[in-house]
């Protein structure tokens, strides 16, 4: 009998202890799917804070604003700051999240780089709206996923159009008349239009622009005999007559110039991105480098280089004419980097401020003008200046970042005529003494001109963001804190 009792008392017993290891067992299996989807959730969220880099990336935001946007987006996502390392690259996005014991990585290649300035424009606004309405992680991928698809604002042939005005307008700050304002826009309409079409083709980017210089120096070279050959302007009408045939020649590949990548090269050096300076550096020197090249081979084959080393850029135009030109190539340039309609006006008068200011403090008595005859190097420093302090206070009237305001409205500053004027010095040097003074001498000021376009542009919103940096940053981090008390989403390494 007391075997039978001892025999149910032990059945008992492992029956207890079979139990409760069905009872782990189960705790165990609903803890490891409690794991899974931690990680799966913060694994998207890693996606969705890259995917954010990649986007202004490959719109050519500058790194600055890369960072900050991504500050922002890792913030809506509750991830912790104290944990993510984000390392920028050209053609990567590199984001971790790790503490002492754990660690998730995401990389994301950049595969294209398309200068999208309404892009950028709405990745600031989509993130400060994504948590002020406390948006779900669904509606995010959501807008990011259609900002991936933004279609153009402007009609193929307008863009052309707008850039081949943008071209004449450049003509004009060289000092020619308005005949030849449109004798430089009508190739450029056309160069531009071609690179459009290879560029559908996908043909290799610096072909493309060594190409498209080639038939805009050559098309532009041809109306020179409508003012030069006494046939043909005699049987023209007068208004159709230029004083400055050759003017053309120098203005109508100036489409091609990379004025955004440039001045972000400057804008990133200077913020401690060197890698990615460096690589649009090098990017911009061949795009250079390949319009030079289909510059050089038209007029070899047209006979013609005086534009090249003996034509003067000093202008001796009225104020107004400046003017006109700055508001028509500051929109034109706009139009070309799809930057929202609405905005427009705001850029005409920008542009119109720092060509005027400009001028203004670069010409003077000393080369027959009007103006305190400080320099182009000053006065391009103190035009682009000018107008990024009205960008940092307008940016808040218009809810548009910075950049959208203030490079295209220094981008007819750029000094495209003086880099390949250097080159072609570099180019064409067969021995004789002088060439290699005067290629120096070309290049060395168009770096000037370009490296204080660049810190007039970053250096006030350098100041002013620090200014108002502390004040966004405590508003953001008290919308942050409200949204995640009220949904308990921040991300605990320590419960994955």
């Amino acid at each position: 009998m007391d075997d039978t009792n001892e025999y149910f008392q032990d059945t008992e017993k492992l029956e207890q202890i079979l139990l409760q290891e069905e009872s782990d067992s189960s705790n165990s299996g609903n803890h490891a799917e409690y794991e899974g989807e931690g990680v799966q959730l913060l694994r998207r969220k890693l996606d969705l804070l890259v995917q954010t880099g990649c986007i202004l990336m490959a719109s050519n935001a500058d790194c600055p604003r890369i960072m900050r946007n991504m500050e922002r987006c890792e913030a809506y996502l509750g991830l912790p700051k104290e944990y993510i390392h984000i390392h920028l690259n050209y053609n990567i996005i590199m984001v971790n999240l790790s503490d002492q014991t754990h660690s998730f990585s995401k990389y994301q290649r950049v595969d294209s780089h398309c200068i999208e300035f309404t892009v950028i424009s709405r990745v600031s606004k989509m993130l400060w709206t994504a948590i002020r309405e406390d948006w779900s992680l669904d509606r995010y991928e959501q807008e990011l996923n259609e900002l991936k698809h933004v279609h153009k604002q402007y009609s193929p042939w307008m863009i052309a159009v707008a850039a081949g005005f943008a071209c004449g307008g450049f003509c004009i700050q060289f000092g020619c008349d308005w005949p030849a304002f449109f004798y430089a826009s009508i190739p450029a309409i056309l160069g531009f239009r071609l690179k459009m079409f290879l560029g559908k083709l996908h043909w290799n980017g610096y072909v493309n622009i060594a190409i498209c210089a080639f038939l805009a120096t050559l098309l532009a070279w041809l109306t020179t005999f409508l003012s030069l050959n006494p046939t043909v302007a005699s049987a023209l009408p007068a208004f159709m007559h230029s004083d400055t045939p050759y003017h053309p020649l120098m203005a109508c590949t100036l489409f091609i110039v990379p004025g955004v990548p440039l001045i972000n090269f400057v804008s990133d050096m200077v913020s401690d991105y060197v890698q990615v300076g460096i690589t649009r550096a090098v990017t911009t020197l061949m795009m250079i480098l390949a319009m030079s090249f289909g510059i050089a081979f038209a007029i070899q084959i047209c006979g013609i280089d005086n534009f090249v080393k003996t034509l003067s850029m000093t202008p001796h135009n009225p104020f107004y004419y400046y003017a006109i030109a700055a508001a028509v190539s500051a929109m034109g340039f706009a139009t070309i980097y799809n930057t929202p309609k609405r905005i427009m006006p705001v850029l005409a008068v920008t542009g119109i401020i720092a060509v005027c200011t400009r001028n203004f403090v670069n010409l003077g008595p000393s080369n027959g003008n009007t103006g305190l005859d400080m320099g182009i190097i000053i006065g391009s420093f103190v035009g682009s200046a000018l107008v990024s302090i009205i960008a940092t206070k307008s940016q808040h009237w218009h809810h548009i970042p910075h950049q959208v305001i203030a490079i295209p409205s220094v981008i007819p500053m750029i000094p495209g005529v003086m880099m390949y004027r250097a080159l072609f010095g570099f180019i064409e040097m067969d021995g004789v003494v002088g060439e290699l003074t005067f290629a120096f001498n070309w290049a060395i000021k168009a770096s000037l001109v370009i490296l204080f376009i660049a810190l007039g542009v970053a250096i006030p919103n350098i100041f002013v963001r620090r200014l108002i940096q502390p004040k966004r940053k405590q508003k953001l981090l008290q919308l942050v804190q409200e949204r995640h008390l009220k949904h308990h989403d921040m991300v605990d390494l320590n419960k994955i």
